[in-house]
């Protein structure tokens, strides 16, 4: 029964996966139980014969260290396996040396066969209970037989050499060995049992009206309860989970990523267990299922996460137009403001001596003129840091010239913008970018030089600036950085800021600005 069992059972296994090793190796266990059950027609030397009787042990041994893809991995488990193979050789050795060896080869038996076997089962029950659940849930079947026969082979003779009863422990071990072939190819019918409920996928995911339930039912079907589905962006590198928010990856080393095309193109991304890798027939099945159905899914996420760029872009926009109304406010209050008092004070004064003093009302109004001269050149300049009339009236490289010329920092420009007018948002955020970048030069950098490069190719407009200042910039640290990257992104465009300590700071911002 046990020798049938295993060569039937290996037979079928080593069909239905013959790059799997197991196959091979239990119909081999098979072969040599047979072998060892069915006496030679003429006697063997006592070696050999004590190898006949005692191999199909060693290659259990070698299968059940092995499982599940009947690879031997670790050092732990070769020196293990090693160890089984030299000892049924040394027990065979022990058996040409006839009769005077008896009761050695008697007691080495014994003690070699409960060190390999509870060695084995060590490092099974090890295996399995660090496998991830996903593994462990296949591993079961198999590990409970192989636990039990090892058991059964641990006890068996010492039991009788104690003088115990032993007739259950015979009736016991080969029914245990018996059930390993069928403990694996329960392992296999649960593999195919898991692939139906994949192909059952496809049906269910027609009538799915949620990517939330994609994901559930994957997480179902894949026995995975931490199952994730990112769904990409449209034109970009980006993947989101269902809410539109950018799906965190996680750095376990259990989980891995599959990616899920439809055609050429990314569609989206699975995060699972690493140990699905070991079934990647499954995992097609799976991946086969969701590109089915995840294209009004994806296009669902895809417009969740503009709407939520958009509300962060709305929320960004009102605060900077709060903080630019609180600017103008204090600048009129402070400046614009206190200077038309001044003027008034000193009009009011000239009316008081005009009568009793006329040859005081000349400087007197003339320090009236130069305090309202005072007035229109702040009110020029608050109305510039709102949008700079240049752009409007000569256009990106001549404002950008201007900016060049009031720098403090030396600056090597070099202005490529083609004629005619460009977009009005890409002119005013480059004029902003190329404002804030030499302000932030000037106030935080210590750079002896500046370069500018501003430049329009493939509708896009792109402003880079670099010093040699300290570097070690941060957007964060209240530099202008922070607002600078917020105003590009709000424009559909992009930016880089690279500033290593003491070696500068390279800033480049690229802008849409196709017609």
């Amino acid at each position: 029964m046990v020798g049938t069992s295993f060569v039937a059972g290996g037979a079928v296994s080593w069909w239905l996966r013959p790059r799997v090793r197991v196959g091979p190796l239990l119909v081999a266990v098979g072969a040599l139980w047979l072998a060892a059950k069915v006496p030679p027609e003429d006697a063997l030397p006592a070696g050999l014969e004590a190898v006949r009787v005692s191999a199909w042990a060693a290659v259990l041994a070698h299968l059940v260290v092995a499982f599940p893809t009947g690879r031997l991995v670790t050092p732990a488990q070769r020196l293990v396996v090693g160890l089984t193979y030299l000892s049924v050789a040394t027990l065979a050795g022990l058996e040409l040396v006839g009769p005077r060896s008896e009761g050695l080869t008697a007691g080495a038996t014994i003690v070699v066969v409960d060190l390999c076997g509870a060695a084995i089962l060590a490092l099974r029950l090890t295996a399995w209970r660090q496998s991830p659940a996903t593994r462990r849930r296949h591993l079961t079947p198999m590990v409970a037989v192989v636990s039990v026969a090892v058991l059964a082979v641990i006890v068996l003779k010492p039991a009788r050499i104690a003088g115990y009863d032993a007739s259950g422990l015979l009736t016991l071990l080969p029914l245990a060995l018996a059930a390993v072939p069928l403990g694996y190819l329960g392992s296999l019918l649960r593999h195919r049992l898991d692939r139906g409920r994949v192909a059952d996928l496809v049906v269910k995911l027609h009538d799915t009206r949620t990517p939330t339930s994609i994901e559930e039912a994957l997480r179902r079907a894949l026995h995975d309860p931490e199952l994730r589905v990112g769904y990409r962006m449209a034109g970009t590198e980006r993947y989101v989970d269902v809410d539109g928010r950018d799906l965190p990856i996680s750095d376990d080393p259990d989980r891995v990523t599959t990616r899920v095309d439809r055609g050429r193109h990314p569609l989206a991304i699975l995060v699972h267990d690493r140990s699905l890798l070991d079934e990647p027939a499954l995992i097609r099945a799976a991946t086969a299922a969701v590109g089915l159905a995840l294209d009004n899914e994806r296009l669902t996420a895809d417009l969740r996460a503009r709407v939520t760029q958009i509300a962060e872009a709305r929320d960004d926009v009102l605060s900077a137009a709060e903080a630019e109304r609180r600017r103008i406010e204090r600048d009129l209050h402070d400046g614009v403001q206190q200077r038309l008092l001044s003027v008034l004070m000193t009009l009011g004064l000239a009316g008081s001596v005009l009568r009793r003093s006329p040859e005081r009302v000349g400087p007197l109004l003339a320090e009236a003129r130069s305090g309202t001269q005072a007035v229109l050149d702040d009110l020029r300049a608050l109305v510039q840091g709102i949008h700079p009339p240049m752009l409007t009236e000569r256009g990106l490289a001549a404002a950008v010239k201007e900016l060049v010329a009031l720098s403090p920092t030396p600056v090597d420009a070099r202005i490529e913008v083609p004629p005619g007018p460009l977009p009005a948002e890409a002119e005013s955020t480059a004029y902003y970018v190329v404002a804030e970048g030499l302000t932030n030069v000037a106030r935080h950098a210590e750079a002896d030089q500046v370069h500018l490069v501003v430049g329009v190719a493939e509708g896009r407009l792109r402003v880079e600036i670099s010093d040699d200042g300290r570097g070690g910039a941060d957007p964060s640290a209240g530099t202008g950085l922070d607002g600078l990257r917020s105003r590009v992104e709000r424009g559909g465009g992009t930016v880089s800021i690279d500033s290593p300590p003491n070696a500068g700071t390279r800033l480049v911002a690229v802008l849409p600005c196709a017609s």
